[in-house]
């Protein structure tokens, strides 16, 4: 997958910008005054580069790219690992330029950011990293024999949705029906938080993140197992939605039993819209725990893929999700469709995390 995502990139020739992206700034004194800036010292240690496995393989471009995205947004700068707000944006008003090279633009990441090795709050420093896409489905603009279950945005009439389930949303249509599509892939575009419809004029639509019920998930393949029942191919999400479409009772049945729902709205062009607000990079964003990291800020992460293949390389932490909880815990973003599927839908590995703090002049030695 690397591979062919280094081939869908342009490799750009060096332009000579190095000189001027170092001569652009002092980068021995800061020059802004104040701090807001919140360090958690007992997760957060100080290390060098060097420690950071095959920092100097990676093509960091890609990473500048959806950093890039992160400066366009409007951050939030809350949680327990607080950059200094004029810091940061002073970094985002330096950015390399577009067509920089990879030393370059690693060199800049060196010089305007420290690294820290993230560790847990037991002092542990390994963690859990899942994975997630967007799928691509079938839809419909009305409801059909196949396009069984609507897919709805939040409700403008002012009804609340908070704290109600599932099945009284759908049977009450509490919300705005967007499109329509079969209940198995519904409920698949729900879990991944956003998703593309193919409709069958060949129309594409991109549907986001909007909202959520605040009711718990209960896992799909648990209701299957607890039932005693063993889909062909066991319990991974290929044989569970495989087995819930040739079986439509039993689909509604356990579907409606997890009572959580999620609204979408359309999103105009059709990109993958993370937590951050700014379109989603693959395999370059990362969701991670928003109530711990303030989003935004470049995260190196250290683990492996489904196949076996060592994954380490410079994220952008741009969305988060219910189930990311946790100093070492994050979600990797594959893409789109079926080949990020192929990824996305084994990943469960365990690694390690550093978290690229801008370099800190006046950092506040302690917690909120």
């Amino acid at each position: 997958m690397q591979t062919q995502v280094f081939r869908q990139i342009i490799r750009i020739a060096t332009l000579g910008v190095f000189g001027f992206i170092l001569a652009s700034c002092d980068l021995s004194t800061p020059t802004h005054s104040g701090d807001d800036s919140v360090i958690p010292t007992n997760n957060l240690k100080k290390v060098s580069y060097s420690d950071l496995p095959d920092w100097d393989k990676d093509d960091v471009r890609y990473a500048l790219q959806a950093f890039r995205n992160s400066c366009k947004a409007k951050i939030q700068y809350r949680g327990r690992v607080i950059p200094d707000r004029a810091l940061f944006e002073e970094k985002c008003a330096m950015l390399p330029s577009a067509s920089a090279d990879t030393a370059t633009v690693r060199t800049w990441f060196e010089s305007h950011f420290q690294p820290y090795k993230v560790y847990n709050d037991n002092g542990t420093s390994r963690g859990t990293y899942t994975g997630y896409y967007s799928p691509v489905i079938p839809g419909c603009r009305t409801k059909t024999a196949e396009c069984n279950e609507p897919l709805m945005g939040i409700p403008t009439d002012g009804r609340n949705f908070k704290g109600v389930s599932k099945k009284e949303i759908v049977e009450n249509k509490i919300g705005r029906v967007l499109y329509w599509a079969n209940i198995v892939d519904v409920q698949n575009i729900q879990i991944q938080g956003s998703g593309m419809l193919k409709l069958s004029d060949g129309t594409m639509v991109k549907l986001n993140f909007a909202a959520v019920n605040d009711m718990p998930f209960k896992s799909i393949g648990e209701q299957l197992r607890n039932r005693g029942i063993r889909p062909d191919g066991g319990y991974s999400a290929d044989a569970v939605w495989t087995h819930l479409k040739k079986n439509p009772k039993l689909a509604h049945e356990v579907i409606y039993n997890n009572p959580r729902y999620v609204y979408f709205y359309e999103s105009v062009p059709p990109d993958v819209i993370g937590k951050l607000g700014t379109p989603l990079s693959k395999i370059r964003s990362v969701a991670m725990d928003d109530s711990l990291y303030t989003l935004g800020l470049p995260v190196y992460i250290d683990t492996n893929l489904s196949n076996g293949q060592k994954f380490r390389r410079l994220m952008i932490a741009q969305d988060t999700g219910s189930a990311i909880r946790g100093f070492v815990r994050a979600d990797i973003f594959f893409g789109k469709g079926d080949e990020a599927y192929q990824y996305a839908h084994g990943q469960h590995a365990q690694g390690e995390m550093y978290i690229l703090m801008p370099k800190e002049y006046t950092y506040a030695k302690h917690q909120k």
